[in-house]
């Protein structure tokens, strides 16, 4: 098993090489970037003799934990993308770390970064998930994130929502490609959360094809710049903006319309209602209600009956 020690830096010709007036412990007190990428690495051994790391690249290795990193209390940039990672642990003394790039691992669960107050870049693309399976996002460790991440990539890993990341007041690129996105009306009011977003991709998913689809997301992302590697023209989004204005202005004054018909004839509420309206209750009961146990022809037969009783030379009868 290949381990990152300090006794691996001491064998590297890369690192060594560079200072060779200094003695080996004052050596690594000097290094501030670490490079042992596609080193078939597997495990992260004591580098507490580095306490000056500020970026350390790992990435295209064989590592399986994030350990042994507590003393980096300076790093800055970690770059662990296509490893074996499936949890995010041990990061919580790494305070100053502003760009983390874990990608291409086996993440299902986004959490333990609650203490990363200088976070403002996540990478999580393209995590080898199971079958079925989908990236989540821990609600805790977004709202630690909210005033602080400014790029979010996590395409390709099943998303099929994204209602828990409207806390990310703070977002300037966003990268959700190759997820299944279908729900219009949550992405509109997710973006709409985030004022300074000026890139994003959202291609390959189910929304993509939804009618007005761009159009409406220009309208809601009004600072966006580029959408699915795709510039904004200007012209387009004034155009989109005042074009959404006049329709919301026309839905508007529908509604008052309608509002001031339903007071002016409140008839008209008992069918808006699905009701069916009594004459009695119209009318303050001035109407009879006619009575159901009485067909109306067996009335009106009773009534000619009468008739016939009264005398020609009846008043009732000339006056009819």
């Amino acid at each position: 098993m290949v381990r990152l020690s300090v006794d691996l830096i001491a064998k590297s010709k890369n690192h060594f090489k560079k200072k060779r007036g200094l003695a080996f412990p004052e050596y690594l007190k000097t290094l501030t970037h670490l490079h042992f990428s596609s080193k078939n690495i597997e495990d992260i051994g004591d580098l507490s003799m580095c306490r000056n790391l500020t970026v350390l690249y790992l990435y295209d290795n064989q590592i399986t934990h994030i350990c042994n990193l507590n003393f980096a209390f300076n790093l800055t940039h970690l770059y662990m993308q296509n490893n074996n990672i499936s949890q995010i642990e041990n990061l919580s003394n790494l305070q100053k770390l502003s760009k983390l790039y874990l990608g291409g691992n086996r993440i299902a669960v986004v959490d333990g970064l609650e203490n990363l107050c200088e976070l403002k870049e996540l990478h999580l693309e393209n995590q080898r998930l199971a079958p079925g399976e989908k990236l989540l996002l821990d609600p805790k460790t977004l709202l630690s994130l909210a005033e602080s991440l400014s790029v979010l990539n996590i395409s390709h890993n099943n998303i099929d929502d994204i209602k828990g990341l409207a806390v990310l007041m703070e977002l300037q690129h966003f990268s959700a490609a190759d997820n299944k996105l279908h729900n219009m009306e949550e992405l509109e009011h997710v973006f709409s959360h985030w004022p300074q977003l000026l890139q994003m991709d959202l291609s390959g998913n189910p929304v993509c094809k939804k009618p007005k689809y761009r159009d409406r997301l220009i309208t809601v992302c009004s600072s966006l710049v580029t959408l699915d590697g795709r510039e904004i023209n200007e012209l387009t989004r004034q155009f989109l903006i005042n074009w959404k204005a006049s329709k919301d202005a026309k839905k508007k004054n529908k509604k008052q319309i309608m509002a001031g018909l339903s007071v002016l004839y409140p008839m008209t509420n008992y069918f808006n209602m699905g009701q069916d309206p009594h004459l009695g209750h119209i009318h303050g009961h001035s109407l009879q209600r006619w009575n159901p146990q009485q067909p109306i022809r067996a009335q009106n037969v009773k009534k000619c009956r009468l008739l016939s009783h009264v005398p020609v030379s009846s008043p009732y009868l000339q006056s009819r």
